[in-house]
Formats: structure tokens, sequence, C-alpha cells
């Protein structure tokens, strides 16, 4: 599995301590990390909760990553954007227990987690304790055993007969943005160099290699 971190301006300065945890924790499972930004907040391209959903739905559509971890001050805000995209699948989560009924009962495909507000003393060590329960197992195994069917049926209902049939398609969506505004969101360093070496020929991916003409 490929993870892509995502954070926003006023949680640049924890990008580091997240991706260097997510990776420690991750590599016993065999999975790779890819940061997306922003590394610092001295990073030229910003990043706000609102345009967090434009670039985690075109990493999973693209093929560039298989989860997304993000958040913000709360992780409402990014949760709320990543949500409003059709193929994103998002969760809230700050404790480990969040992060393994995530994993098990909703297997969706981004969380969103609170990088300002909870996050105090100790707080390195919740991050690391949520990253180790939301991997430790293959996703939408189901809690308790008894409920998994059933829980597998309301996912594929959800993702398939309610999200699926009331959004766009993502590449629809986009279309719809103002166009340089969408250019503005993607044409940085860390997103040009992971699109060129992970997205999938698809035609989302057309579509975003022309408009940064790449």
């Amino acid at each position: 599995m490929r993870i892509a971190v995502i954070n926003e301006d006023s949680q640049a300065d924890k990008h580091e301590l997240i991706c260097s945890t997510l990776a420690d924790v991750v590599s016993q499972y065999g999975h790779d990390v890819i940061s997306l930004g922003m590394v610092n907040e001295k990073d030229q391209h910003e990043i706000n909760f609102t345009e967090i959903g434009v670039l985690a739905s075109v990493l999973i559509e693209c093929g560039i990553a298989d989860f997304v971890v993000t958040g913000c001050g709360t992780g409402q805000g990014a949760m709320m954007s990543c949500n409003t995209f059709p193929n994103l699948y998002c969760g809230y989560v700050n404790q480990p227990l969040d992060a393994y009924l995530f994993a098990q009962v909703n297997a969706g495909n981004c969380i969103s987690m609170p990088f300002a507000q909870y996050f105090g003393w100790g707080a390195e060590i919740n991050l690391r304790y949520v990253f180790e329960r939301l991997f430790e197992r293959e996703f939408g195994q189901g809690y308790p055993d008894i409920y998994a069917k059933g829980e597998a049926r309301s996912r594929a209902n959800f993702m398939n007969n309610i999200k699926g049939k009331i959004s766009k398609s993502t590449i629809a969506a986009l279309k719809g943005l103002d166009q340089e505004y969408l250019k503005s969101i993607l044409d940085y360093t860390e997103f040009k160099e992971n699109y060129k070496k992970f997205s999938s020929d698809c035609e989302l991916s057309a579509y975003i290699k022309e408009l940064l003409k790449l």
C-alpha cells in the first residue's frame, strides 16, 4: 500500500513528525509513505484545508496513493473537504480505537486527524498508536465479527448505490472548478514528482497531465 500524507498550512510544522512516525509504523507491513506537503511553515506552496479534498481525490483516482492520511487544526474541515468527492471515504480519527474501528467497520481510504486540538503532551505517542491500530489488520474485517457481513453490505450499498449515484464523477467535478485555481492547487514539486512516478493510465491522469503541461 502507498500512503500519502497531506498537511495544511496551519499545521505544517508537524509534517515531519507525522510522516516519520507513519513510515516507522507501516514499514513493518510493507507499506510506503509519500509526502505531499506542506513540508514546513516556510513551504512556498500553501495548502489550506478546503483544498485537501482536491489533492486527495486526484491521488486516489490516479493511483498515486492507495490511502491518504491528512488533517487540519480540528480534523473536521479536512474531513469535510475530502468527503465532498465521490471517490473519497474519509473518517475522523483522533484515538487508536477510532482508527481500529474505522479500518475494520468503515474501511475507507482516507483519515483526517486533529493536529492542533487535543495535540498536547503525549501527542506523538497517540499518533503512533493511531497508526498502529489503523494498519495492523487488513481493512474491512468487521467488528464485532458477527456483524462483519452486514457491515460489508452496508459499505457496498453506500459506495455504489448512494454516494456513487448522487455524486458527480471526479473528473466532472474538477472540470467544473476554475481551471487556473485547480492548477494552482496541483502545480508544485511534491505532487508533480509523485504524479510522474506513480500515476496510472486513466482519463483523469491524462487530464491532469494536460492541465499541468507535464
